[in-house]
């Protein structure tokens, strides 16, 4: 769920074709994009003429729309001839218009895709990404990004399983779903930032006691509920079963002992009082300026929300993977969204050229700078405070030590609506922990049947 991910509210999923008929002008190609070998690509992009590109991302944060901004500016300065007509949008707004977009006579050539099955896995089945193989191979991307980011936008021509196939698009930057704390709060309530979850009970707990609001958390568009859960989950799954479970893949159930464990964990959380009281009706950009404005002792959110948070408390945040018992991490993560190129893009060396461009040695220099963090490279950069070196650490231990666990929205073409929806119910005590987890075995079930 990238992200950047990234992941705020998403519309229900609508049938490519459906959604494709309601657009003037616009229809489904009747063939598949043919692979671009790599040599018959012009890498040079000066070489290319007079063009318009036009470009849509989600990097509308702070932090996220300077470095893409720099990023811009630098590109149209170093090649004159191609004009960067950049549309940014939220990840909601983008997520909602991209499959209207990529059947548009007018698509955009480059667009940011979320890595998910009923994303751009659907969009791989109708043809509507161009395939980026031959160029990974003309510029080397396999050589400066590992197969772990690699393989999340990889899809066979079916748009399923994640994870194998061609490349369908390149991240600028990594996420995680940690923990941030109010370091002043924490200092009162006489309480180390936790490692352990005993710790971190304790620290819940501690902070309820002194009207504190323990975990600060908005779930209104119901995106928030999927990283709190997936945080749940990460207590009680080994990572290979959370993998499992959040790829859709064959081994595991929902109704296996550890996510009924982290089901119960969300109840006992409800039941108790330690999130926001009125969290279904708090927004979760709401949520993280309650936390920066000092309501709340704890967020469980992205790494997306540093430079916000930064620019909200300076030091007096900070950041942390989630507790750990058995000497493993298992931390939700994963990529950014994706840059990919659109299958009706007429300028597709160029659009290649460009994503190059914003994730190169530069680009991850330039997010780094912006307080993002950069999917690769963080380790050679020297963050200049102490919550993005938090964050930078993390980043490496988790990515390092095989501890990144999928978002949960991979499983199936319709995963995150399924998540998010009754997680909402779970939250809100209209579904028991069993009946939460037969409706998300059944989502998978009703998946597989339809292959």
């Amino acid at each position: 769920m990238t992200g950047s991910r990234w992941r705020h509210a998403l519309a229900a999923v609508t049938a490519l074709a459906v959604l494709a008929g309601c657009v003037p002008g616009s229809n489904l190609p009747n063939t598949r994009p043919s692979d671009r070998q790599a040599r018959d690509i012009r890498t040079d992009p000066a070489s290319l003429g007079e063009l318009t590109l036009t470009v849509w991302d989600q990097e509308v944060r702070g932090g996220q729309d300077k470095q893409m901004t720099a990023l811009n500016a630098e590109f149209q300065r170093k090649y004159p001839n191609i004009t960067i007509n950049r549309v940014p949008r939220s990840f909601d707004d983008l997520r909602n218009t991209t499959r209207l977009g990529l059947t548009s006579v007018q698509a955009p050539d480059v667009v940011q895709v979320n890595n998910g099955r009923q994303d751009m896995g659907a969009f791989v089945k109708a043809g509507l990404l161009q395939p980026l193989d031959g160029y990974a191979e003309a510029y080397r991307w396999q050589q400066r990004f590992p197969d772990s980011v690699l393989r999340l936008a990889r899809y066979p021509n079916s748009g399923n399983p994640l994870g194998e196939g061609k490349l369908y698009g390149l991240p600028q930057g990594g996420e995680l779903v940690g923990v941030f704390y109010n370091k002043e709060k924490l200092a009162r309530l006489g309480i180390s930032p936790p490692r352990t979850w005993a710790e971190f009970d304790a620290a819940l707990r501690k902070a309820k006691a002194a009207r504190e609001v323990p975990i600060q958390f908005g779930n209104l568009e119901k995106s928030a509920g999927i990283h709190l859960f997936g945080f749940a989950l990460n207590r009680f799954a080994p990572t290979e079963d959370a993998f499992k479970l959040a790829t859709g893949r064959q081994g595991v159930f929902w109704s296996d002992v550890n996510p009924r464990s982290a089901a119960e964990l969300l109840v006992s959380w409800v039941e108790q009082g330690m999130l926001t009281p009125g969290f279904s009706g708090l927004g979760s950009d709401a949520a993280w300026r309650e936390f920066a404005e000092g309501r709340g002792v704890f967020l469980v959110s992205g790494t997306w929300l540093m430079a916000d948070l930064e620019a909200a408390m300076g030091d007096r945040v900070g950041f942390g993977l989630p507790p750990i018992d058995s000497g493993k991490v298992a931390v939700t993560g994963g990529t950014s969204v994706p840059f990919a190129v659109s299958a009706r893009s007429k300028n597709p060396d160029a659009a290649a050229a460009y994503i190059e461009f914003v994730t190169s040695s530069r680009g991850m220099a330039l997010m780094a700078e912006h307080a993002n963090l950069p999917v690769v490279e963080a380790a050679s950069q020297r963050p200049p405070t102490a919550l993005r070196a938090e964050v930078f650490d993390s980043w490496a231990q988790a990515s390092e030590t095989g501890g990144l666990v999928p978002f949960l929205d991979y499983a199936t073409p319709t995963a995150y609506d399924t998540v998010t929806s009754v997680v909402e119910q779970l939250l809100a005590k209209g579904l028991s922990p069993q009946e939460f987890l037969a409706k998300l075995q059944a989502d998978v079930d009703a998946s597989r049947a339809g292959r």
